[in-house]
């Protein structure tokens, strides 16, 4: 119980967790499992006699409730995976004690700079602990940082009995980054009424909204010929998904937008002559945008493939998520007694959108409520990804502190 958040997030962080999309599995990687086993033993270990790791690599845990009122159960929640963005093999955590302010070169790869003028958050880290990795990988402060806030609040709580709260459940689950985090939680074992995912960014920030989301795939078939004798009969399949891609909007594209402002976004292309695979994804906080955002693209496809009269298409449009604000303005409670928990710590709630999405959004519409918390990291995905330990301790200090907002709101 003497462990400090930090150390916590120094010992999963090194533990490689990257999920596979290639993969049917869940988990879709066996060493997600490397860390849900040592969480299970740490819970364990926490006196949580029911802590255990589940066939698909979910970890489930108890906290029992030491009072008489009826609080609803609460349930936090964090995402055990990495993203396959960036390689998470061999993560040298590196902290920078006493921060001073000014760039931060990483020593693994002089060109890998954390620059003060595209991170302006480090602004408000003066004296603060960064840890960082040494730039040859991304760190796994998304969501690690999360599972850390989480054992730490657990064992002040277990350290503390005088502290009154009700049941609480913990739950870190696998493969979030791939948009699969929420597909074999068992809600029913868990038994939870609400829950909240530490899986935010900055310090203060909490979160009620994600875009809502879907994936596009446009599968082409075209004309293969020999192409010394392809005039007037080839119809090059790479050549139409490019053309696709070619004419899709720049001002509705992710590197274009911000705010609640949504995209069509090319992810996978892939193909031959005779075939290409086209793979987009759509994003915008409102469903009606997403309907547009698909029109538009059918209609774009349909329009190069009007100049391929020997060539076909298929266009398929699979749901991911929905925005959870839908779910969580039927309950105003949990972002009341949150906000309550974040002006305790010392800090000014700030509520803000998630331009991607969460745990929280598939949970939410599984029927349980569940918005966000700040982590305190920043650049996710990315070899420049870095956490502040004093905004860490921050999230722990206001899970203790919501437990004990929903216990006095109880009756």
């Amino acid at each position: 119980m003497s462990d400090t958040v930090l150390d916590r997030f120094l010992r999963y962080v090194v533990i490689d967790t990257q999920s596979d999309p290639a993969s049917g599995a869940q988990p879709s990687t066996e060493k997600q499992k490397d860390l849900g086993r040592l969480l299970t033993a740490e819970l364990l270990a926490l006196g949580l006699s029911d802590a255990h790791l589940d066939e698909h690599g979910n970890v489930y845990a108890t906290i029992p409730g030491n009072t008489s009122k009826d609080v609803p159960v609460i349930c936090f929640c964090s995402h055990m995976d990495t993203a396959p963005d960036f390689t998470g093999t061999n993560v040298c955590p590196q902290i920078l004690r006493n921060y001073q302010g000014g760039d931060i070169t990483l020593p693994g790869d002089s060109g890998q700079v954390i620059r003060v003028e595209a991170h302006p958050q480090l602004k408000s880290q003066i004296g603060n602990d960064i840890v960082t990795t040494d730039g040859t990988t991304l760190l796994g402060a998304d969501d690690k940082a999360g599972i850390a806030e989480i054992m730490t609040a657990a064992a002040h709580l277990l350290a503390n009995p005088n502290i009154p709260h009700g049941t609480i459940k913990i739950l870190f689950t696998t493969d979030e980054e791939i948009g699969r985090g929420a597909d074999k939680v068992n809600l029913e074992k868990l038994g939870a009424r609400f829950a909240y995912t530490l899986d935010g960014s900055t310090v203060g920030e909490i979160e009620n909204e994600t875009f809502s989301a879907d994936g596009v795939t446009i599968d082409i078939s075209g004309v293969a010929m020999h192409p010394g004798y392809a005039k007037g009969k080839m119809e090059n399949a790479i050549k139409i998904a490019s053309d696709i891609v070619a004419r899709l909007p720049r001002d509705i594209a992710p590197e274009t937008t911000d705010g609640r402002v949504g995209f069509i976004h090319p992810v996978d292309l892939s193909g031959s002559m005779e075939s290409a695979h086209l793979q987009l994804i759509i994003r915008d906080f409102d469903d009606a945008g997403l309907v547009e955002k698909e029109a538009l693209l059918k209609a774009i496809a349909e329009d190069v493939l009007s100049g391929y009269p020997g060539s076909t298409m298929t266009f398929t449009v699979k749901q991911q998520y929905r925005n959870m604000k839908q779910v969580l303005d039927r309950h105003p409670e949990i972002m009341d007694n949150l906000a309550e928990a974040v002006r305790r710590v010392g800090l000014e709630p700030v509520l803000h959108s998630i331009r991607g999405g969460t745990d929280g959004s598939r949970l939410s519409f599984m029927g349980l409520p569940c918005p966000n918390i700040f982590t305190g990291g920043h650049a996710y995905h990315s070899p420049l990804e870095w956490v502040s330990v004093q905004d860490m301790e921050k999230a722990a200090e206001t899970i203790v502190a919501l437990v004990q907002v929903w216990e006095e709101r109880a009756t």
